[in-house]
């Protein structure tokens, strides 16, 4: 699973300003709208409402906050109409690239981001058409820099609490679980003093691809922008080796 860091993008990505942290929340109180919705307000009976307050807590959503969003959504009932839907489609060069969205309204969704992927030069494809070329993974990053447990110890803390594989890279440690072990295992370097700078369920490509064309680099960073620039875009996947 080693082989390519994603610690530079991620440590990139959380020195952006506070309005990006607002659109996580804003995605997180989304799922926690749905997942209430579908399996009710309790955590200890609702597994994917659990999985959604574990991912606002890796992403240091208040409490209160997580509290309030559950309770709102559990007064609302009814009227919360979002829906996930998925995008695949291609950048320059043949960049693959998955689009996860969460909306109440698809047409706009679907309009915006085959908007996206036209500026970028790149064209939506058919539902799998380069999701095979992904892996669905639970990936925990920790900063070397921040952490004071040696490499095997927290290895076997990881391994012990039910991740697949761990790998050191030059600047960080990154952790893999199946996704269904990923709040388990976060839970639990987080219960040996361990805090990563990133932690989340994503999808890991299979193969790299590097872009060395300038105009091909820029076309798919607009597209990259504006899927994230989206409120209804809950994630966007790559393979592009940044």
């Amino acid at each position: 699973m080693s082989g390519h860091s994603k610690f530079a993008n991620i440590k990139h990505k959380k020195e952006k300003n506070d309005a990006a942290k607002g659109k996580i929340f804003t995605i997180i109180g989304r799922e926690i709208a749905v997942a209430v919705k579908e399996g009710g307000p309790d955590p200890a009976n609702n597994f994917k409402l659990a999985q959604v307050i574990a991912k606002a807590k890796a992403n240091n959503m208040p409490n209160d906050t997580i509290d309030r969003g559950i309770k709102k959504a559990a007064g609302e009932g009814g009227n919360v109409n979002y829906k996930y839907v998925t995008y695949e489609g291609y950048g320059p060069n043949g960049i693959a690239i998955i689009v996860d969205a969460l909306t109440d309204n698809t047409n706009r969704t679907a309009a915006n981001v085959r908007s996206a992927f036209t500026k970028g030069q790149g064209s939506i494809g058919t539902q799998g058409c380069v999701s095979f070329m992904f892996d669905k993974k639970g990936l925990i990053i920790v900063d070397k820099e921040e952490c004071d447990m040696d490499a095997d110890d927290l290895m076997m803390t990881a391994l012990d609490a039910g991740a697949e594989d761990f790998a050191e890279e030059e600047d960080s440690y990154e952790i893999y679980t199946d996704p269904d072990q990923w709040s388990a295992v976060d839970a639990a370097l987080k219960e040996a003093g361990i805090e990563p700078i990133s932690s989340e369920v994503t999808m890991i490509p299979q193969n790299w691809v590097e872009l060395t064309d300038e105009t091909a680099i820029k076309n798919l960073q607009r597209t990259l922008d504006l899927l994230e620039e989206d409120d209804d875009v809950q994630a966007v996947y790559h393979n592009w080796d940044e």
